[in-house]
């Protein structure tokens, strides 16, 4: 009996997710379990299983198709049913969901119906809200744009392809307009969200280095789990700072759930480290090593991208010193650790040359004045230079 798959629920709140590949053929055996789509949320790649064993009769959304959780993805059935199988592409979609586009060979036929891509179309109010935010981006007259999703809807797809072939006459030619990966709308969507409610205030500081670099050569751990180290303590005597500002309440939080920013090729990720204050040193480097190859693979599991309590960035790694660093939504302070650089510094009124650490803090303005918040980068400070 053919079966209709739809995208199932992901957990973790999520609501949609992109098509990024297909990993088998219609027409090809699948097996239970086998990989048969690839998806991308907001922050990992995941391959989806079949939900059973069959032949993949019918795919729904290509590559680049946002859709919704529930939203048909694919008919599986039996070798030699079939002919009378519903199409994902062809039901009305789901509501709330995004619809899914026509497969390339009906594309190209509605192409050739229409001598220009650029003619009257669906109204702007018929387009889901994705669909029209994406048109004003790349600063497309939505109703000049030819749809050939159900109805004549106009689809995401719909939009990119106008962008592509010129929809807006007289456009300039020394121009390429390049949309955001799924990662990095949502890395720009979180940024802005952080930016635009917590009023951030930012204090520098700057730590001998001499212990730490000193410490990392005696125990062979990833700077970051030695960062930790020494936040830790001055979370336990500053509660402000790993906490979360819950309308007129300040939720202290008694976990240390360590978010960790990591360069990837995608996008900056922050992954977790559960329960840092509870791990030896080794455990704390095989965690953030652990986390690090993951978030760079796009393997990490949500739980691994949620959920921190306060967040460390080491932008030494990438040659930066001080920064403005900005609040992860949901938490109160971030901690950016600079490039160690050899300086001079005054020591029993000798002037000497050390290796200097800059430390840049950000924090809510709401929970903190300034008072306490150099208090709490002193005390990180204390702890640095008294590694052992």
């Amino acid at each position: 009996m053919a079966f209709e798959f739809r995208l199932p629920d992901l957990g973790e709140g999520l609501t949609e997710a992109e098509v990024v590949e297909w990993l088998a053929e219609e027409g090809q055996d699948v097996a239970l379990d086998q990989p048969l789509v690839q998806i991308e949320t907001d922050k990992a790649v995941t391959d989806i299983p079949s939900p059973r064993a069959g032949v993949l009769l019918r795919r729904g959304p290509v590559a680049g198709t946002v859709v919704a959780m529930g939203a048909g993805l694919a008919v599986i059935c039996d070798r030699g049913e079939g002919v009378d199988a519903p199409d994902p592409r062809d039901a009305a979609p789901i509501v709330g969901t995004l619809p899914l586009p026509l497969d390339e060979k009906s594309r190209k036929e509605s192409r050739s119906e229409t001598p220009a891509r650029v003619r009257a179309a669906t109204p702007a109010s018929e387009a889901l809200p994705l669909v029209r935010r994406l048109a004003r981006e790349m600063g497309l007259d939505l109703s000049m744009v030819t749809g050939t999703g159900p109805g004549g809807r106009v689809t995401r797809e719909d939009v990119e392809l106008a962008a592509r072939e010129g929809a807006e006459p007289g456009g300039p030619d020394d121009e390429e307009r390049v949309r955001l990966s799924k990662l990095r709308r949502t890395i720009a969507e979180n940024m802005t969200r952080s930016w635009r409610e917590i009023p951030h205030v930012t204090t520098f500081g700057q730590a001998d280095a001499t212990a730490l670099l000193g410490a990392r050569a005696r125990l062979r751990l990833p700077l970051e789990a030695l960062f930790i180290r020494t936040v830790l303590p001055a979370l336990r005597s500053h509660p402000e700072f790993n906490a979360t500002l819950d309308g007129d309440v300040l939720v202290l939080k008694r976990r240390y759930d360590i978010g960790i920013a990591v360069d990837t090729p995608e996008g900056l990720l922050v992954v977790v480290v559960r329960q840092a204050d509870r791990r030896s040193p080794d455990e704390l480097g095989q965690e953030i090593e652990r986390l690090s190859a993951a978030a760079r693979t796009r393997t990490a599991r949500p739980p691994d991208l949620t959920g921190q309590t306060f967040t460390i960035s080491n932008i030494g790694a990438v040659g930066g010193a001080l920064g403005t660093p900005i609040i992860p939504y949901g938490t109160t302070a971030i901690l950016s650790f600079g490039r160690v650089q050899d300086q001079p510094v005054a020591r029993d009124g000798r002037v000497e040359v050390a290796p200097v650490l800059p430390l840049s803090l950000s924090y809510d303005r709401r929970i903190s004045d300034g008072a306490l918040g150099r208090r709490f980068l002193g005390a990180v400070i204390e702890q640095l230079e008294a590694l052992s």
